[in-house]
């Protein structure tokens, strides 16, 4: 089969497309001859070595991968053969063998793709899907609020998008650059505005005619999300997940008082052990996605042999939505 394999840690030339043997699926696993891969910003950090998450950084050398969708071919010793033929769903774990025609996956990772999404939009969902699913839970929107989605280009902030509006709540899009604020303006954000330019913080209130954000989705951090805390209503809800720019946002328990803010760190740990575990969350975004509440906005697909130009695009922002390799 063919694969990405890395043998150091380093840039995106690491990534080495090559012919391997084909993987046998062990006790209570099946082979999946994979129709699409999801590639996550968290692969990027893993193939430099300077991030594993909450986890170590896997032993070199490895086929890094987290997410794939396509077709159950084989079952190894303890799993239903049922599943053969099935189109299914999985999340691997941190580096587990996705960038590949083929991955062997536990029987208890899979979910059967519900008939009406796409390998594509199935994989986006099953990792991408139930981390926005988990901060949405957090986050707790209701009509009456104001969200403020920075990235909302991306493959979580154009979910946060669609769910805000389907609240019934005023959603914001923050993107960077006129192409993708036309992105976000055609997922049906009620305002979108470009944090690039100087001074969109003022535009976005002035659109708002006096009502000021109550919810601010932060995985962005830096300035951008320094900017959203100081423009939240009192009382306003801060949730954060990430720091894409390269630093969290910065504030002091000064401003929360101020501001009577509440703030919640959702990712990691905390997502982790949370009841009934990550399982339920990737249900529940599967099921979102097929009755068309959640549409998973897809960047054109990379081909696999292309996985470092896929890395190298998600690293310097020029993607929008999740990105997806396919065979």
């Amino acid at each position: 089969m063919k694969a990405i394999r890395q043998y150091e840690f380093g840039p995106a030339e690491t990534l080495r497309y090559e012919e391997v043997p084909d993987p046998v699926p062990g006790e209570g696993q099946v082979l999946i001859e994979v129709a699409a891969a999801g590639v996550h910003l968290l692969d990027t950090t893993i193939r430099n070595g300077t991030s594993g998450g909450p986890f170590p950084l896997p032993q070199l050398p490895m086929t890094p991968g987290r997410e794939v969708a396509g077709t159950v071919t084989a079952t190894g010793p303890g799993a239903d053969p049922s599943w053969t033929g099935k189109r299914v769903v999985a999340h691997l774990g941190m580096a587990s063998g996705g960038y590949a025609s083929l991955a062997v996956a536990a029987e208890t990772s899979l979910h059967e793709i519900p008939g009406s999404l796409t390998a594509e939009a199935a994989v986006a969902m099953i990792g991408t899907g139930r981390t926005a699913v988990g901060i949405l839970d957090a986050a707790g929107i209701e009509a009456g609020d104001v969200v403020l989605v920075p990235a909302a280009a991306g493959g979580l902030g154009s979910l946060f998008v669609q769910a805000a509006r389907g609240a019934g709540a005023v959603a914001v899009g923050l993107a960077g650059g006129p192409e993708k604020v036309r992105q976000v303006q055609a997922l049906g954000a009620d305002i979108a505005v470009d944090y690039r330019e100087p001074g969109w913080p003022d535009r976005v209130l002035a659109a708002l005619d006096g009502r000021k954000p109550t919810v601010l989705l932060d995985g962005v951090g830096g300035e951008v999300g320094r900017a959203g805390v100081e423009m939240l209503d009192i009382g306003g809800r801060i949730v954060m997940f990430g720091w894409t720019s390269g630093e969290v946002t910065p504030f002091t328990s000064a401003d929360i008082a101020a501001g009577s803010l509440s703030v919640v760190w959702i990712t990691g740990p905390r997502m982790l052990k949370r009841y009934g575990g990550l399982r339920g969350l990737e249900t529940q975004s599967l099921a979102e996605a097929a009755a068309g509440r959640l549409t998973p906005l897809v960047h054109p697909p990379f081909p696999l042999a292309d996985a470092g130009a896929a890395h190298r695009a998600l690293e310097s922002r020029a993607t929008t939505g999740k990105v997806v390799l396919v065979p």
